[in-house]
């Protein structure tokens, strides 16, 4: 990277990581530094380790410098949080060599190193929580510059607030907007209350494949990919259901798995193509066992969360104290728009629709249809959390049939804030159903349903082993931690989200340029000003770009013969 290609900042900092060699310092110094305590730890026990001048060794980043004459103040932030450092030269250079302080601390560092203090606690005149340092140790030097966030009266300036920097460049918004780790602690205590829950319970935590020869479990567009050995297409997982069954076939009385899911489809606030869901099955359970089972696992997680049952998302509180309110879908339907749907079929469903108003297509079978109507008169309704359930048999091909409505499914969602969280069943267990549910599936697949489910052999084949009575429960971890820290983005819970690729600026080759006259040495210098285009030029005046081009080049040492007025007319002139 040449200089015409750094910022004026980015130039003086690789200026200061050169001068910090030539005085014999490692900029990235390779030997462990042993750290004694965090900043967290220190503001917690701060009156205590004050009075007994507690030596500490702590590590983290130049956040805020104050440098004034033989005495400075610097902020040192690390993962718990942020203290106060005093700087002084006769302390940390106590002979007669005044570098480290003077030149180094003073002129070398800067906002975003990475440095090491040692000294003592104590509170300063103002009443300032400090670390007065003793020993200093530059860790690893900063090259480019961070966003500086300023804060008065607790409120924030010039903040690093806009979503597409925030989710593309992670690292920075974590380093200058420390509240964003809260909710990425908060997601991995959910998953551990959660672990902690089902251990309890006797159940095992297993792995199954990511990469599939097809792609079962749900209904879904998967992502494609080719096993070259082999030579056969593979298949991200959409689901783990159909491999955890396999191992209850197996004799497990209970499995769950903690897995990555990919789906082949749009993006929004609430979607993204790569997921984390929960999955468990348990043998001899039912759906009704399930809903029980699935209550005391969300409380648990609000109150190790929160210490309470009520939650704060966007402008409601949601109460995840159990009982939930249990709702059949036919009953919610008919609730909120006044029709019964038991025992009509295609057709009369399609006329449903259309005077509800509800958008369908010719692909869409009878459990879509029931589908749409729910998802767009009903489902918004559900705030507080509400077990939906005994679905459609069309709209669950893994789920067991009713045991006394054989037009229905033992099957649950349970939704929160009018949006689905967890999918639960009574596990279809016959293989004849199941082969027969799977070819319905194949039909949809040729009327143009392109989420419609894969047939697979393999999995009828263990079901004709025998399956003991299982239900399952899937629980989407991104979603569960949006309602648990008042998220209202799917990106805000996931460290790297999946970007659009970034838009490149347009940029013309150096033979456009040089094709109306520009020499080869002042290209870089034009991209470098922001003229990055030919057409760019022809908006410019030549007087202006004149002054420019001259000011640069004196201002930056480039020692380019500067341009006379005639050939700068011709490049602004396109000839």
């Amino acid at each position: 990277m040449n200089g015409l290609e750094l910022n004026e900042q980015e130039i003086l900092r690789r200026q200061s990581l050169d001068e910090l060699r030539k005085l014999g310092i490692d900029p990235y110094p390779a030997a462990q530094f042993h750290i004694t305590h965090l900043t967290g730890d220190i503001i917690g026990n701060f009156e205590k380790m004050c009075e007994e001048k507690v030596v500490v060794t702590v590590a983290g980043r130049i956040m805020v410098r104050r440098i004034m004459g033989s005495a400075s103040f610097f902020e040192l932030q690390d993962e718990k949080g942020k203290i106060q450092v005093y700087v002084k030269r006769d302390d940390i250079c106590p002979g007669e060599d005044k570098t480290l302080y003077n030149t180094v601390f003073k002129k070398l560092l800067d906002i975003g190193d990475i440095v090491g203090v040692k000294g003592f606690i104590f509170r300063t005149q103002m009443g300032e929580e400090s670390v007065h340092v003793q020993e200093l140790t530059l860790l690893s030097k900063s090259i480019r510059p961070l966003p500086i966030v300023k804060e008065k009266d607790g409120q924030l300036f010039d903040a690093f607030s806009d979503p597409e920097q925030r989710y593309r460049q992670r690292y920075v918004d974590l380093i200058v907007n420390p509240h964003v780790r809260e909710v990425f602690i908060k997601r991995s205590k959910i998953i551990n209350t959660m672990r902690e829950f089902f251990n309890s319970k006797g159940y095992l935590e297993v792995e199954t494949p990511i990469l599939q020869p097809i792609p079962g479990g749900a209904a879904a567009r998967p992502f494609i990919t080719h096993h070259n050995a082999l030579d056969i297409p593979l298949y991200l997982r959409i689901a783990n259901e159909l491999y955890l069954k396999r191992l209850i076939v197996g004799g497990f009385a209970g499995v769950y798995e903690f897995a990555k899911d990919f789906r082949n489809e749009g993006m929004d606030r609430t979607h993204n193509p790569e997921f984390t869901v929960m999955e468990i099955y348990v043998a001899y359970k039912d759906y009704f066992w399930m809903m029980n089972f699935t209550e005391e696992m969300i409380e648990k997680v609000a109150l190790a969360l929160h210490g309470t049952t009520k939650v704060i998302l966007g402008d409601k509180e949601i109460d995840f104290k159990r009982p939930f309110r249990r709702v059949t879908m036919a009953d919610a339907i008919k609730e909120y728009t006044g029709v019964d749907i038991s025992g009509k079929n295609e057709n009369e469903l399609r006329k449903v629709c259309k005077d509800l108003g509800v958008e369908v297509d010719e692909t869409m079978g009878k459990g879509k249809l029931i589908d749409s109507i729910f998802g767009e008169k009903c489902e918004h309704n559900f705030i507080q959390p509400t077990f939906i359930m005994d679905y459609p048999i069309e709209m669950s091909p893994l789920c067991k049939r009713h045991r006394s409505n054989p037009e229905l499914t033992e099957r649950f969602e349970l939704m929160v804030n009018g949006k689905e969280l967890c999918n639960a069943y009574s596990e279809l267990n016959d293989p004849i159903d199941q082969l027969g549910r799977f070819q319905d599936q194949l039909a949809l697949s040729a009327k143009g349903d392109n989420e419609a489910m894969f047939i697979d052999l393999d999995f009828v084949r263990a079901l004709e082993y025998g399956m003991p009575p299982t239900s399952g429960m899937g629980i989407g971890i991104d979603r569960l931690t949006m309602f648990m820290t008042n998220q209202q983005s799917i990106q805000d819970v996931l460290f790297f989200p999946q970007m659009r690729p970034e838009v490149k600026t347009r940029q013309d080759d150096p033979a456009a340029f040089a094709a109306i006259g520009v020499p080869e040495e002042w290209v870089p210098v034009l991209n470098k000003m922001g003229h990055v285009t030919v057409d760019a030029l022809k908006n410019m005046s030549a007087g202006k770009l004149i002054n420019d081009l001259c000011g640069f080049n004196k201002k930056n040492k480039l020692g380019l013969p500067n341009p006379t007025m005639e050939d700068v007319k011709k490049w602004v002139e396109g000839q």
